[in-house]
C-alpha cells in the first residue's frame, strides 16, 4: 500500500486511496508534470510477484488505451517499476451507477435511457476498436459530478478474435450472459447481455436473477425465463421493455446484433415510450415431431429403392450400362418416373452430394464379383482394340512424317470427344452471356447442364443479366455437371434524390445512411425556402454502400438576435423608441400604481434589459399610474440566487429541454395574486438559471411572498424561494 506524499517516477504525487478491488488499489494523485489529478491503478503487493496477474493487469492497460471516447475513462501512462505495476487514468470525480441505483431505487424512463445512450456509446466504440468489455455491471459505471456516464475496467477485455472462444474469465455472476456462464463463445452480443440487465436494474432497482451462491444465479442466467420488468416497477414503457428484453435473450443470436442498433432504438423510445418498434429476430420452427417408421414402411421404402436402380440402369441415353435380359440383377420396372434434375430454385445453388446406388441385396456377392471382373475385361479389350485402329487409321508409326503425327494426335482428341457426344456424356457449352437470369437457366436445361451462379454488382449491365459464364462457349462439357455464372446486381450507386432523401428530416437521413452503411456528415445553414430541419443538398447526391455523403440541413429563414434595452423609468414614448431603434415592437401595456416611479414613466418590463432576444418579437412593460389614493408607502423586496436544472432532473439532463418562468406569488386580502418577474423561456436540464432580482414590488401592506419558479407547459411550480418585502417611503 502506497503511503500519502509518495512520488512515482518523480512525477506522481500520491494524495489519497479513494478505492481497492479485487486484484488492485485505486489512489487519487497529482501529476506535477501537467498539473492535473489523475487516478493511479497499482496492482496489490502479493499479486506483483504472480506472472498471469501481471499479465492481466497489462491486458486491461492495453485495451483500454487503444481506446478514446467521452464515455470511457482515459488511460494517460501505464508503468512497470520494479516490483510495482500500475496504471495512470483520466480522474472521474462522482460515484458508481450501482451505489446511484442503491441511493435513488428505480430510475425514472427518461433518466434510466440518458444513462443507457452513454453507456451505450462508450461500448460501441470499444467494439468498433474490437474490443469486448466482458464485465458490463452498474459498478463499472461512473457517473460525474457534471452528469456524463463513463465506462471502466477494462480488466477481463479480450480483443474480439478466436481467444474469445477459450476464455475463462468471467464478469459479476449477476450481469453474466449465459454463454460465458457456461464457458462458450462470447462476442459483442455478450456485453449487450451485460448491457440489458443493467438497464434492467436501472428501472426496477434490483437484478434479474439473485440466489444464495454464484452457481444457482449462474444457471438462472442459463435456464430461467427473465421477470417483464412492467411486473416490478409499472411505469415501463413497452418499447424499453422490449429493448431490455431483446438485449437478455438466452441465445446471442436473438439479441441486438450491434450497440448501434441498441442505441438507434434507446433514442426512438425517448420519442415513442409506447411504441411497438422493437423486431424480433425470427425463431426457427421447433414444434415438429419426430415420426417412428414402422418395419413395413421400411420395407417398402427398399423395395421402391431397387425398383428405382433398376429404371436408372434401363436408361441408355444419359451413359449408364443396359443389363443384358436374361441376367441375375434384371428386376421388373416399377411404373414410378424417372427422378427428376433438380428445380432451379435460387440465386445460389448449393452443391449436390452424389449418394451411393442402394445395394441390391438379392443378388449374391460372388455372382456380382463375376460380373464386374468380367466387365472389366470386355472395357480393356474395347479400349485396345480402339486405339490400334486409331493408330493405324492415324499413320503414327510414319517416323518421317511429324505433322501426320500431329493431326493422328488432334484426331485422337477429336474422335474422343466425338464419341462422348455421340454416347450422350458430353455437349458443347451453349452462350448464356446478355441473357436473363430465367432465360440462362432454361437455355442450359435444353443441355442438361446446372447453373451455379453468383452475382456482383455492374454499373454497366443491368439487373438479373448473365455478366459472365465458366466454362466459355463452345467448350464440351460432361452433361448434367455444374456451370458457373455470375450475373449482375445491378449498379451499387443509390440516387439519393430518386429516394427521396431531399424530403426527409434529418433524423430521417440519419435512419436512411444508417441502414445502407453510408457515412454522412450533417451541415447547418438558414434558407429562406427549405423548411426548418428539412434536407437542403447532398453531395454526391449518388454514393454506394460504404461511401461518405456530406448532408446540408435547413435551418429555416435567418432571424437575426439583438439585445433588450432598458426601459425602466423612461417615459413611455421614449420606451417606444429604444424598442423601435432595437429592431422590437411594443408589446401589452399595463398600467400599475406607484409611489416612487413618476406617472407615465415605465416601472418594469415583460424581458430583463441586456436579455438576447428575437428581432421582430413583442415585447410588454409597466406604466406607472402615480401612487394610488390614500397610499403612504410602497413594499420593496429582493432575491439573488441561482437554480440548476439538473438537481431535479438527473444526471440525463444534458439531453432535456425544460420552458420556465419566474413570477411573484402574494396573499391580497385572502386572494392569490401573482406578478410576472420573467416570460416563458426554454433552457437546457444542464444550464444554471440566475434568479436575481433587486428591486421586486409588492402589495402595499404585505410583507412576504413567494419567487416562484414554474413549468411554463403544466404551470407546476418547480422550485420557491420566500421573499421578504419592506416599507419605503
Amino acid at each position: 500500500m502506497l503511503s500519502t506524499g509518495t512520488f512515482l517516477q518523480d512525477r506522481y504525487e500520491i494524495l489519497e486511496k479513494i478505492g481497492s478491488g479485487g486484484m488492485s488499489d485505486v489512489y487519487r494523485a497529482k501529476c506535477h508534470k501537467l498539473n492535473r489529478l489523475v487516478a493511479i491503478k497499482v496492482l496489490k503487493e502479493e499479486f506483483s510477484s504472480d506472472a498471469s496477474f501481471v499479465e492481466k493487469f497489462k491486458m486491461e492497460a492495453q485495451a483500454a488505451a487503444r481506446l478514446s471516447h467521452p464515455n470511457i475513462v482515459s488511460v494517460y501512462d501505464v508503468v512497470d517499476e520494479g516490483n510495482l505495476h500500475y496504471i495512470v487514468m483520466e480522474l472521474v470525480e462522482g460515484i458508481t451507477l450501482k451505489s446511484y441505483i442503491a441511493k435513488k431505487g428505480a430510475l425514472g424512463t427518461k433518466e434510466a435511457i440518458g444513462i443507457a445512450l452513454q453507456m451505450a456509446q462508450g461500448i460501441e466504440a470499444a467494439h468498433e476498436n474490437g474490443i469486448i468489455h466482458r464485465d458490463i455491471k452498474p459498478q463499472n459505471i461512473i457517473i460525474s459530478m457534471d452528469g456524463k456516464v463513463k465506462v471502466t475496467d477494462f480488466g477481463i477485455a479480450r480483443a474480439a478474435s478466436s481467444q474469445t472462444m477459450s476464455a475463462t474469465a468471467m464478469g459479476s455472476v449477476h450481469y453474466i450472459s449465459p454463454e460465458q456462464a457456461r464457458g462458450g463463445y462470447c462476442d459483442t452480443r455478450s456485453d449487450i447481455y451485460s448491457f440489458g440487465i443493467t438497464l434492467y436494474e436501472m428501472v426496477t432497482g434490483r437484478v434479474p436473477f439473485e440466489g444464495d451462491n454464484t452457481v444457482t444465479v449462474a444457471l438462472a442466467h442459463l435456464e430461467e425465463p427473465i421477470r417483464l420488468p412492467s411486473e416490478i416497477n409499472p411505469e415501463v414503457p413497452v418499447s424499453l421493455e422490449k429493448i431490455i428484453l431483446k438485449c437478455t435473450e438466452k441465445k446471442a443470436e436473438y439479441r441486438y446484433s450491434s450497440m448501434g442498433e441498441v442505441i438507434r432504438d434507446l433514442r426512438r423510445a425517448l420519442i415513442e415510450p409506447d411504441g411497438d418498434f422493437v423486431e424480433a429476430v425470427p425463431r426457427a420452427d421447433a414444434t415438429a415431431k419426430t415420426v417412428t417408421i414402422s418395419s413395413e414402411e421400411l420395407s417398402q421404402i427398399r423395395q421402391g429403392s431397387r425398383n428405382r436402380r433398376a429404371e436408372e440402369e434401363n436408361q441408355p441415353e444419359i451413359g449408364r450400362k443396359v443389363v443384358p435380359e436374361g441376367s441375375p440383377s434384371e428386376e421388373e420396372p416399377s411404373g414410378e418416373p424417372e427422378e427428376s434434375l433438380p428445380e432451379r430454385t435460387g440465386k445460389k445453388r448449393p452443391r449436390r452430394e452424389r449418394e451411393e446406388p442402394p445395394r441390391n441385396e438379392d443378388v449374391s456377392p460372388q455372382l456380382e464379383r463375376l460380373l464386374t471382373g468380367l466387365g472389366i475385361f470386355v472395357a480393356v479389350i474395347f479400349v485396345v482394340g480402339v486405339i490400334l485402329v486409331l493408330v493405324r487409321v492415324g499413320g503414327i508409326f510414319n517416323l518421317g512424317s511429324g505433322g501426320r503425327e500431329s493431326q493422328s494426335q488432334e484426331s485422337m482428341e477429336e474422335t474422343e470427344e466425338t464419341d462422348g457426344e455421340e454416347d450422350g456424356t458430353m455437349v458443347r457449352m451453349p452462350s448464356v452471356t446478355g441473357l436473363t437470369m430465367d432465360e440462362a437457366e432454361d437455355r442450359l436445361a435444353e443441355y442438361n447442364l446446372i447453373p451455379e451462379w453468383e452475382e456482383v454488382y455492374d454499373d454497366t449491365a443491368q439487373k438479373d443479366t448473365v455478366i459472365s459464364q465458366d466454362p466459355a462457349e463452345g467448350e464440351a462439357v460432361e452433361r448434367y455437371s455444374r456451370v458457373k455464372l455470375t450475373a449482375s446486381l445491378g449498379s451499387d450507386q443509390m440516387d439519393l434524390a430518386a429516394l427521396g432523401v431531399m424530403e426527409m428530416t434529418e433524423d430521417e437521413a440519419k435512419d436512411f445512411f444508417a441502414q445502407n452503411r453510408i457515412t454522412a456528415s450533417f451541415q447547418h445553414q438558414y434558407d429562406d425556402v427549405v423548411e426548418a430541419g428539412k434536407i437542403i443538398s447532398c453531395d454526391p447526391t449518388t454514393v454506394a454502400a460504404g461511401g461518405t455523403v456530406t448532408v446540408v440541413v435547413s435551418d429555416g429563414p435567418e432571424q437575426a438576435m439583438t439585445v433588450m434595452p432598458d426601459l425602466l423609468n423612461q417615459t413611455e414614448e421614449d420606451a417606444v423608441a429604444l424598442l423601435t431603434d432595437a429592431g422590437l415592437e411594443a408589446g401589452r401595456v399595463t398600467y400599475d400604481n406607484s409611489s416612487t416611479v413618476e406617472k407615465g414613466s415605465i416601472m418594469g418590463q415583460e424581458v430583463p434589459k441586456g436579455t438576447a432576444i428575437m428581432r421582430g418579437s413583442s415585447v410588454g412593460y409597466t406604466v406607472s399610474a402615480g401612487p394610488a389614493s390614500g397610499e403612504g408607502q410602497r413594499y420593496v423586496g429582493a432575491i439573488n440566487t441561482t437554480f440548476d436544472p439538473s438537481s431535479l432532473i438527473g444526471p440525463g439532463s444534458g439531453s432535456v429541454e425544460l420552458r420556465i418562468l419566474i413570477r411573484l406569488m402574494q396573499v391580497v386580502d385572502g386572494e392569490t395574486q401573482y406578478t410576472p418577474l420573467m416570460p416563458a423561456t426554454t433552457i437546457n436540464g444542464s444550464t444554471l438559471v440566475p434568479v436575481s432580482f433587486s428591486n421586486i414590488e409588492g402589495a402595499p401592506g404585505v410583507d412576504t411572498g413567494e419567487v416562484q419558479i414554474v413549468n411554463a407547459d403544466t404551470q407546476e411550480v418547480i422550485r420557491s424561494y420566500t421573499v421578504q418585502f419592506f416599507p419605503l417611503g
